[in-house]
């Protein structure tokens, strides 16, 4: 059943919206807390390797102890011995309940679900993907360019020092009102859609 502004904005339907955003949210919570740790493993693993890939670099080893998780890189040529540690810190997911309990919200609200939530998912990953990208990046173009592994090249350090504070200062904090942003405007049902089926 396709939902109207007038319908969206109804007392009723408020209320039945403010019951799902706190049920959703607190079992979201409840249920990150549990998947957390093992999900941000996961992410910083694959990260490191994408990264190392890029940067010529070999991951040495990927840790995880008390909330967080620690990449340590070592160049494949050159100076062997130097090593840079890259802590990331599980707290960067944090708006991760949030974000499904708004998702959750706009489920009566949006046409084509299994899409919606499929590309809202993605983002999610994608989001926390640049922002493990974006630090390790950032070190370790710092490090080896310090160590005279690769050459001093400011523009590409400076790119990378802004890509990470943009990430962690306005994509991160902001990430769950753009994702329901996204899938508001890509996927809400229009009146004038259904204006065009009853006919």
């Amino acid at each position: 059943m396709q939902k109207t502004l007038k319908q969206l904005i109804n007392k009723s339907t408020i209320f039945k919206v403010i019951l799902v955003f706190i049920g959703s949210y607190l079992i979201s919570l409840l249920f990150w807390i549990l998947v957390k740790d093992q999900y941000c493993y996961t992410l910083a693993f694959v990260t490191s390797k994408v990264v190392a890939g890029l940067k010529g670099a070999k991951v040495e080893d990927v840790t995880f102890e008390q909330g967080l998780v620690k990449a340590t890189f070592s160049p494949w040529q050159g100076r062997k011995h130097v090593l840079v540690n890259v802590p990331i810190k599980t707290s960067y997911t944090f708006n991760a309940p949030l974000t499904i309990a708004i998702m959750a919200c706009l489920y009566g609200f949006i046409r084509r679900r299994r899409r919606a939530y499929g590309e809202a998912f993605l983002i999610l990953i994608s989001v926390h993907f640049l922002y493990v990208f974006s630090l390790e990046m950032k070190q370790i173009t710092e490090i080896f360019m310090k160590e005279g592994i690769e050459p001093l090249n400011k523009p590409e350090m400076y790119a990378y020092q802004f890509l990470w504070s943009f990430t962690r200062s306005m994509i991160i904090r902001f990430e769950p009102f753009l994702i329901g942003f996204y899938m508001y405007m890509r996927f809400a049902e229009r009146s004038s859609e259904k204006s065009s089926i009853e006919k």
